[in-house]
């Protein structure tokens, strides 16, 4: 299994990272502060399907946007425009940015993040919303709660809740199942898919 694919315009990935034996957030803050900094870094470059941030690990899946809109964040039009290069650093800076408050706030020190961040690019429709599901189902299948629904720091309610502006591909994730009816009843009839991440 490959998990250190190349960033290439318009493509989809899934990224994930952990810690070791301890938290990735503690409290509330964490995963909102989390979210912010990912705004800040992420969503800039990538289109955001679905995400998760559990205690001591997260899952997003993106698309990366395209060439054209990278091209003009970056400033760079030169023909060497490193596009995978760009890419893990905004990743780098998002994740350093948010180790570094946490560290300071809990008077810690080190690497927060156990390894590299994993990133799988997703080829495959069928692959594609048993991901979603995966990730919604993730708190789930730790203990956490009992369905999806219960967990607040997940994109599942954001998607649902149709009346709510978001940042997330909404409208995209309920054509891919069907609209809004379907993505709910997947939900509920996947409990849990072992992707073998």
């Amino acid at each position: 299994m490959k998990y250190f694919d190349k960033f290439h315009p318009d493509n989809f990935y899934h990224i994930y990272n952990h810690v070791g034996d301890e938290n990735l957030f503690r409290k509330h803050d964490n995963f909102i502060f989390f979210l912010s900094r990912y705004h800040k870094y992420i969503y800039p470059v990538a289109k955001t399907f679905s995400y998760c941030l559990m205690p001591n690990h997260f899952h997003v899946l993106i698309q990366v946007r395209d060439e054209k809109a990278i091209r003009i964040l970056a400033k760079n039009d030169n023909d060497e425009f490193d596009f995978h290069k760009f890419i893990m650093q905004q990743l780098s800076n998002f994740l350093n940015s948010y180790a570094k408050a946490f560290n300071k706030q809990y008077n810690r020190r080190g690497a927060l993040f156990l390894d590299f961040t994993r990133r799988k690019e997703i080829k495959d429709e069928f692959y594609f919303s048993r991901l979603i599901n995966y990730i919604h189902q993730n708190p789930v299948h730790h203990g956490f709660c009992q369905l999806p629904s219960e967990w607040d720091y997940s994109s599942y309610n954001s998607i649902i809740s149709v009346n709510k502006n978001s940042k997330l591909e909404r409208n995209v994730v309920f054509d891919w199942f069907g609209g809004i009816e379907e993505f709910v009843e997947f939900h509920k009839k996947e409990k849990f898919i072992d992707l073998e991440i």
